[in-house]
């Protein structure tokens, strides 16, 4: 296998997989610094940071061999100039020194940088971007200690809102063209382009036209300064007062990978999480707004319809009540409405419930809207967990056969799906029909219940979602509700203002915790109160008893999902059926 020295180091590389020089550094977990270049879009090795000395060894023409000099060692050929690691492509023998064993190579390096900085304001103590800002760091690590530049900075047009999500300071920019590329290489929008001619230059849209791009957002998290900032997001939190948890798009059949950054117990914003198998470096502007789901009118504490109008109750008398009404009703006659938009965990206690109380399994209605989908990250399919449904076998109706299911029944127990809100129901469904909705949010569908149950989101619980493709991948908890403890939760993180704050401090709020519960601990008060044998410990366990039921989730946990990045089932599928 072909080798290559940096720093003095052997490490072997794949001529049919490695190609970039630089890549190839960061991949060893070594470090050059650079701002233009991403590993996803072309490279146009343009700001200059990410210069090494590179050489080549020479080999005898006639033999084919290395030459060596005087003392055995190699005879190596600088190139004349240092060049841009980036588009600097990895050959046999080669020889690199970085910044961490070449002078002149740190030298120019803080030479560059000190040219990024000469028009760059001074506004890391405002800028949103602050703390996570490649700029800054490197700035810190490689840039020289001052400015030798006396003359007044260049302005450039500033808060200029680009679009609905995305707003620009120009003044900022370091024309590395990210954003460009992206709207023209992956979103394919070509929305964005350069304006104007050397250090006046910024990236804008054609006049009369607005950056509406359904995945403009990304152009936010590939900006390496604080040019490109979130217009919903600004200046509400710094990065290092938020907890960072990894979960999944639940606004979406794709299932992205998403980040969840959370402060005080709410979700702040929602970034992207590398998945070369789902989703790349990317999410879709939708992905994002997810946000008011965890945050916005939840169901908080159990509330029962008195004279048509819902008042809160306790949960000792909304689990008394449900129990009261199963034990009233006939088993032929209650009916176990499941969810594509709820979690395998979610429907699989759902469906033990309805097994052992209705005699058969849920039925579910899925969520598609033709056309929505795009073939990127967009599908038709609106709900995280359609293939999860259907894998554990609840019955798929259309809406017009769930329309006749409930008015036959005496008793719907709904699990979260506003079937109501995206019209698979009309209100008028429901009749005299008694409903107890498992909600997580107040809704057009939650209205009609006669009993509503408030259960955790994706964002407070462990759960798996199947999405479009058939891969299983899970979410873990990023806020507390009444009853979880960020500090006893080994899977949820722990900030700084949590691990130092305390319940005096401004910025703890005890009402933004809701008052909720997962499924599974609501279903096993209800067995409690029926007498079923019936027991979930949590949904780590109960997906590794789906596992060992379920053929179509043979081998699957959330230690397999972790160390997979997601667990493809169609293999699974395709090894149950040879």
């Amino acid at each position: 296998m072909p080798e290559v020295i940096i720093d003095g180091n052997q490490y072997e590389f794949d001529s049919d997989k490695d190609g970039s020089l630089l890549q190839f550094i960061l991949d060893e977990g070594l470090e050059v610094p650079f701002f233009c270049y991403h590993p996803s879009m072309s490279v146009p090795a343009n700001c200059r940071q990410c210069m090494v000395k590179v050489g080549t060894p020479v080999k005898d023409r006639e033999t084919g061999e290395f030459e060596l000099d005087e003392n055995g060692e190699r005879v190596i050929r600088w190139f004349p100039k240092l060049q841009t690691s980036c588009n600097t492509q990895l050959s046999e023998g080669m020889v690199v020194h970085t910044q961490e064993t070449d002078d002149l190579v740190e030298r120019a390096q803080k030479d560059t940088l000190e040219f990024i900085l000469a028009n760059h304001p001074l506004d890391c103590p405002i800028c949103d971007q602050a703390g996570e800002c490649p700029l800054q760091i490197q700035t810190y690590k490689y840039g020289p200690e001052g400015s030798r530049f006396e003359v007044k900075k260049v302005h450039k047009p500033k808060r200029v809102q680009l679009g609905p999500r995305v707003t620009l300071d120009a003044e900022r920019c370091i024309n590395c063209t990210r954003c460009v590329r992206f709207t023209d290489e992956i979103s394919e929008s070509k929305q964005l382009t350069i304006v104007q001619r050397g250090d006046k230059n910024y990236p804008v849209t054609a006049p009369g036209r607005e950056f509406d791009d359904a995945y403009s957002m990304n152009t936010i998290d590939i900006c390496p300064v604080g040019a490109l900032t979130s217009s919903d997001f600004r200046f509400k939190a710094r990065v290092w007062e938020m907890n960072q948890t990894p979960s999944i798009d639940i606004s979406n059949g794709k299932g992205c990978n998403i980040d969840l950054w959370t402060r005080d117990n709410l979700v702040l914003r929602i970034t992207p999480r590398h998945n070369e198998s789902v989703n790349d470096y990317w999410i879709p502007d939708t992905a994002r707004d997810a946000y008011t789901i965890f945050n916005e009118n939840r169901v908080s504490r159990p509330s029962q319809k008195l004279d048509s109008e819902q008042v809160q109750s306790s949960w000792n008398n909304a689990f008394a009540t449900l129990a009261e009404q199963i034990e009233r009703t006939d088993k032929d006659k209650i009916l176990f409405v499941g969810s594509a938009h709820a979690s395998v965990e979610e429907n699989f206690v759902l469906m033990a419930l309805s097994n052992l109380l209705s005699g058969s399994a849920p039925v579910f209605s899925p969520h598609i809207i033709d056309g929505a989908g795009d073939d990127f990250l967009l599908s038709d399919d609106q709900a995280p967990n359609t293939n999860g449904c259907r894998l554990l076998g609840l019955n798929e109706l259309t809406s017009e056969d769930l329309s006749e299911k409930i008015k036959k029944a005496e008793l719907v127990l709904l699990l979260n799906d506003n079937l109501v809100d995206r019209e698979a129901l009309q209100s008028s469904v429901f009749g005299n029909t008694y409903v107890t909705m498992f909600a997580t949010n107040k809704t057009e569908t939650a209205k009609q219940a006669d009993l509503v149950i408030p259960i955790t989101t994706a964002a407070e619980h462990a759960a798996s979602y199947v999405n479009v493709d058939h891969r299983i991948q899970r979410t873990v908890p990023a806020k507390e509700t009444k009853y979880s403890n960020r500090r006893l939760d080994i899977e949820m993180s722990e900030g700084r203002l949590d691990r130092y704050g305390t319940s005096f401090d401004n910025w703890v709020t005890e009402e933004n915790k809701v008052d909720c519960l997962p499924l599974w601990n609501i279903a096993n008060e209800l067995s409690d109160r029926l007498g079923l044998d019936l027991r979930f410990e949590n949904s780590r366990h109960i997906i590794s008893d789906i596992a060992e039921q379920n053929p179509s989730f043979e081998g699957v946990s959330f230690q397999a999902m972790d160390e997979r990045f997601g667990i493809d089932l169609t293999s699974i599928k395709n090894r149950v059926k040879s």
